[in-house]
């Protein structure tokens, strides 16, 4: 069976403020065939979003040339529980009223300064008017709607704490975080909120040979047709899925990335990767609409 992919490129975000290398910072895993078609991976790391923007950019163009088709994965939320776009009274399909709220109020500057605490704040005010369902702040950013600490038990209880693909991860051993959880270990609020502008400057950059999945997709099996056109495919990963121990030497974040990479590779080697794109058998119309309009999905959750 035909590869779907010639390279697999996964990419650890951050949320930090200032410039940071080694743990807790941009790390950039690549799995990819050589002149024999071995499989090698190779992983980068540096000190801000910024670069690690234009190294993805600078990746893709190179692949593109050689004529390559790329699965590209972030670790972080694409989407927001159903509801979330309504509640912020945004019109248009809601993930992309997500993703151009978010990119139109998001200021990430090139030292990795940012305000996700301000938006996560403007989100709930607009949401609620409460600190709630946003929370998680370093004690200097907390403020009226934003707390320190989770909210108590009830508050918002009409906003799902999460997404029909965290929930389905929480039925096994693994444990995601809410996407409305800002800080604190683990937490992925902030990473998404810088996360989702770097994304669509991405795919805008790409133009027609770039597409985000399900979103642009559908959430289906995805055979050598669907990706044929495309120089890149875009998808949200969630590295604790594999088993990325490592390797003397290696980082956390830098064992992750490349145990992806190597991991999805793997997968499309066998023909298994066409599946993983499909839902889980009994997602029903409901959900299959909620996924791709909106929520998104982690792929092989």
């Amino acid at each position: 069976m035909a590869r779907l992919f010639d390279a697999y490129i996964i990419a650890d975000w951050t949320a930090a403020e200032g410039k940071k290398l080694g743990d807790q910072s941009v790390w950039i895993g690549v799995a990819k065939r050589d002149v024999r078609f071995r499989l090698y991976s190779e992983t980068h790391n540096v000190a801000t979003r910024a670069e690690g923007e234009k190294l993805l950019a600078s990746l893709l163009a190179d692949h593109r040339k050689r004529g390559d088709r790329v699965l590209v994965g972030f670790d972080f939320n694409f989407g927001y529980p159903a509801g979330t776009a309504e509640r912020l009274k945004l019109g248009g399909t809601p993930w992309q009223a997500m993703w151009k709220f978010i990119a139109s109020n998001v200021v990430d500057k090139p030292d990795n300064t940012n305000n996700r605490y301000q938006v996560a704040a403007k989100i709930n005010r607009l949401m609620t008017d409460n600190a709630w369902p946003m929370w998680g702040a370093p004690a200097k950013q907390a403020q009226r709607w934003l707390t320190t600490t989770k909210p108590p038990a009830g508050s918002g209880a009409d906003i799902p704490e999460f997404r029909a693909t965290e929930a389905a991860a929480r039925k096994g051993k693994l444990q995601p975080k809410s996407v409305w959880q800002m800080h604190g270990a683990g937490a992925v609020g902030g990473q998404t909120l810088v996360g989702i502008p770097a994304v669509r400057r991405l795919l805008e950059n790409l133009g027609p040979s770039g597409a985000v999945w399900p979103f642009g997709t559908g959430w289906r099996a995805l055979d050598a047709g669907d990706v044929e056109p495309l120089s890149a495919l875009v998808v949200e990963v969630w590295p604790s899925m594999f088993d990325g121990k490592p390797n003397p030497g290696e980082f956390k974040d830098q064992a992750q990335v490349r145990a992806t990479a190597e991991a999805l590779a793997k997968l499309d080697e066998t023909g298994d990767l066409s599946k993983a794109f499909a839902p889980p058998k009994g997602a029903d119309e409901a959900l299959i609409a909620q996924v791709e309009q909106e929520e998104g999905w982690i792929l092989g959750a």
